[in-house]
C-alpha cells in the first residue's frame, strides 16, 4: 500500500497574509472545526460554553448571602430587598434561573419589564423595582458576544426581586401602616406572592398575575382612573391660580372672575363651552355659581357658591399636590383586606361620611361626626355583632377625669342635671355614691376613684342606639343628641367614636332579616327608655378608614382637608427607598 505524499506547506506569509489576519483565520477555522464536532452552539461567538449549572451556582452564592440576616446582598449593584421570599423561591427550584438561560434572556423578562414600566399607574415608582438596572442588564445580556454566567445570574435575581417586591407592594402597600398609626389594626390580604410568581412564570402572564394582587374593589379602580386624569392635567400645565382678594360671588366683575372660570373649567366643575364675550367671561353669573358649588361639594366645603377664604385656598392647591394626594390614598386602599364583605359599612373619617354597601351597590349614605384631632378615631376593621337600644353611657375614665371632673367641680348639680350616676367599684360590688358626700376639691385626675354612668334618655351622649363591635380601642358607632353638628362641613368633635346622622335607619336595615323587629316594635322598645341588647343574625363588617381623596363611579373626584395631618408622614414614608425589613412588613408572605 503506497502512502499518498503530503502536499508541501506554503507559509501564509508567502501568500501575503499578515499576522493579525492569520490569527483571525485560525479562530474561524477552529470554530468551524468545533461546530462540525458538535461542540459549539454559538459559532463565531465563543469557543467556551456555559455549563448548565453555571448560572445556578452564582444564584446560590447570592441567595446564601441573603440568609445571613445581619448582612446585605446585591445583584448587579442593586440591593436585593425580598430577603426571605427570594431565597424561598430559589431554594424550592434548586437555584435554577427563572428568567435567563445559558443562551440569554427569556421573553417573559420583557413582559415583567413592561409591567414595571407601568407601575406609576398604580401610584408607585418604577425605579423602586430595579427598572433602570434591569433594562441595562437585559440589553447588555442580549448584546454580549458570549454569555456571562455572573451577569445573567444577577439579572435573574433582580427580576425575581422586582416581581416579589412589586407584587408585595400591590398586595400590602408600599409603606408599613403600623409604623404610621401604631394604634391602628390593619387586616392584611394574605396571598403567597412566591406562588403567584410561579404561576406567572408557568403561564407567561406577568401583567394579569401582578395586577391581580392590587385591590380589586371598584373604589380603587376609580382612584386609579382619577390619577391618570390628574396626571394628564399636570402634563397640560395644570390650572391657573386665582389671585387673593375679596370674596367672589354672583355679580362680581373683573379678571379674577375669568381666572376662576378657567380654573373651574380645567377640572370640569364648569361645563365646557364658550361665553359670548370677554366681558361675559369676567362676570360672575349663575352658571359660575353652580360650578363653584360643585367644586365646594367635591372638597367638603360649605356649598354657598361664594369664593371665600376656604374655597380660594382649595382652588389654589396645585395639580401636583392633588396627584400626590391621590397616590397617598391609593396606598391606603392597599392596606385593606381584600374581602370587605358582601355587605359592609365603610366610615371615611376624613370625609365624615358612612356608606353602606350591599354587593357593590351603595344602599345608604349618611354624615358622621368623627374624633377630634387630639382624640383621633383609629383606623381598623371589625364586625358589628349586636345593637344596644337605650344604652347607658359608661363614661370612659379619660373623659371622666379630663372633661367631666372640671365641670363637676364648677357645678355641684352637674351630675344630676346630666342624669349621671356616680359609682365606685364594678359588677355586684358597685356602689352608688352621693355626689354631695364627696369633697370634690380634693379629687384630681390622678386620684379619681369613681365611675360615671349616664342613664338612657334624650340627654344620653350615645342617643337611642349604639352599634357594637367590641374592640381594644373602645370605639363604636352610635346616635347622638347633638344633631346640629351634622350641619358643619368638618365634623371632628367626638372623643373617638363615630356619631351617626341617621342611626335608626341603619338599625332598621341591620334588622331586616329579623321579621319580629318591625319598625313599630323598634320604636316601642325605644320609648321604654330601658336598655336592651339585640344580637344580629347577620353580622356586619365595618371598616373605619382615613381617606383624604376618593373617586366615584361617574369620575367625580373628591378631596378633603387632612384634619389629622397624616398625609405628610405618609408622603415622607413613600419617598424613602425600599429597604430590607427583618420582620413585620416584609415582602415575603
Amino acid at each position: 500500500m503506497m502512502l499518498k505524499q503530503a502536499s508541501p506547506r506554503v507559509p501564509m506569509a508567502a501568500l501575503g497574509i499578515d499576522a493579525g489576519s492569520r490569527r483571525a483565520l485560525c479562530q474561524v477555522l477552529l470554530a468551524l472545526l468545533l461546530v462540525g464536532g458538535g461542540v459549539a452552539t454559538h459559532p463565531l461567538r465563543s469557543v467556551a460554553q456555559l455549563r448548565p449549572d453555571a448560572i445556578a451556582e452564582f444564584i446560590r452564592t447570592r441567595v446564601e448571602a441573603l440568609h445571613d440576616r445581619t448582612g446585605t446582598s446585591t445583584a448587579g449593584g442593586d440591593l436585593l430587598v425580598a430577603r426571605q421570599a427570594l431565597p424561598r423561591f430559589y431554594v424550592q427550584r434548586q437555584f435554577a434561573p427563572a428568567w435567563v438561560h445559558v443562551r440569554g434572556v427569556h421573553p417573559h423578562a420583557d413582559s415583567l419589564l413592561a409591567v414595571i414600566d407601568g407601575a406609576a399607574a398604580e401610584g408607585l415608582r418604577p425605579a423602586d423595582y430595579h427598572r433602570d438596572r434591569l433594562h441595562a442588564e437585559a440589553s447588555a445580556a442580549r448584546a454580549a458576544a458570549a454569555p456571562d454566567a455572573r451577569r445573567l445570574a444577577a439579572l435573574d435575581l433582580l427580576l425575581t426581586d422586582a416581581f416579589l417586591l412589586y407584587g408585595f407592594h400591590l398586595l400590602h402597600g408600599r409603606v408599613a401602616p403600623e409604623t404610621l398609626a401604631p394604634n391602628g389594626s390593619i387586616g392584611r390580604r394574605m396571598t403567597d406572592v412566591v406562588a403567584v410568581l410561579e404561576e406567572a412564570l408557568a403561564s407567561g402572564s406577568m401583567r394579569d398575575h401582578l395586577h391581580g394582587l392590587a385591590p380589586q374593589q371598584p373604589e380603587y379602580t376609580w382612584l386609579r382612573a382619577a390619577l391618570a386624569r390628574y396626571r394628564g392635567l399636570q402634563r397640560a400645565g395644570g390650572w391657573p391660580a386665582v389671585w387673593k382678594g375679596t370674596s367672589l360671588r354672583v355679580g362680581a366683575v373683573g379678571p379674577r372672575v375669568k381666572l376662576l372660570r378657567d380654573r373651574l373649567r380645567a377640572t370640569g366643575d364648569l361645563r365646557a363651552g364658550s361665553v359670548a364675550s370677554e366681558a361675559a367671561a369676567m362676570t360672575f353669573d349663575r352658571g359660575l355659581e353652580a360650578a363653584v358649588e360643585r367644586f365646594q361639594a367635591r372638597h367638603g366645603l360649605d356649598e354657598d357658591g361664594i369664593v371665600g377664604t376656604a374655597t380660594l385656598q382649595a382652588l389654589n392647591v396645585s395639580v401636583a399636590a392633588r396627584v400626590r394626594q391621590i397616590q397617598l390614598n391609593m396606598e391606603r386602599w392597599r392596606w385593606l383586606p381584600q374581602d370587605l364583605g358582601a355587605r359592609h359599612l365603610i366610615v371615611n373619617i376624613a370625609g365624615f361620611a358612612l356608606r353602606l354597601v350591599d354587593h357593590e351597590q351603595e344602599v345608604m349614605r349618611m354624615r358622621v361626626v368623627a374624633g377630634q384631632p387630639y382624640r383621633q378615631t383609629p383606623v381598623f376593621s371589625d364586625t358589628i355583632s349586636y345593637l344596644v337600644l337605650n344604652p347607658y353611657w359608661h363614661v370612659p375614665h379619660r373623659i371622666a377625669v379630663e372633661d367631666k371632673l372640671p365641670l363637676i367641680k364648677q357645678n355641684p348639680d352637674y351630675l344630676a342635671q346630666q342624669h349621671m350616676t356616680l359609682l365606685r367599684g364594678w359588677g355586684a360590688d358597685a356602689k352608688v355614691i352621693d355626689p354631695a358626700t364627696v369633697d370634690w376639691s380634693a379629687v384630681t385626675a390622678d386620684n379619681f376613684p369613681y365611675r360615671l354612668r349616664q342613664d338612657p334618655g334624650p340627654q344620653n351622649a350615645l342617643g337611642r342606639v349604639k352599634f357594637m363591635f367590641p374592640n381594644r380601642h373602645n370605639v363604636y358607632l352610635h346616635d347622638t343628641p347633638s344633631r346640629s353638628l351634622f350641619a358643619r362641613a368638618e365634623r371632628s368633635f367626638s372623643s373617638g367614636c363615630i356619631r351617626l346622622e341617621h342611626p335608626l335607619a341603619l338599625a332598621r336595615y341591620l334588622l331586616t332579616d329579623q321579621p319580629a323587629w318591625t319598625e313599630a316594635r323598634l320604636q316601642q322598645v325605644l320609648d321604654t327608655n330601658v336598655e336592651r341588647t339585640v344580637p344580629l343574625k347577620q353580622k356586619m363588617p365595618v371598616h373605619l378608614q382615613y381617606w383624604t381623596a376618593w373617586a366615584e363611579h361617574d369620575g367625580t373626584v373628591h378631596f378633603r382637608r387632612d384634619v389629622y395631618e397624616r398625609d405628610e408622614s405618609l408622603a415622607r414614608a413613600l419617598d424613602e427607598p425600599p429597604r430590607p425589613r427583618l420582620q413585620g412588613h416584609d415582602p415575603d408572605h
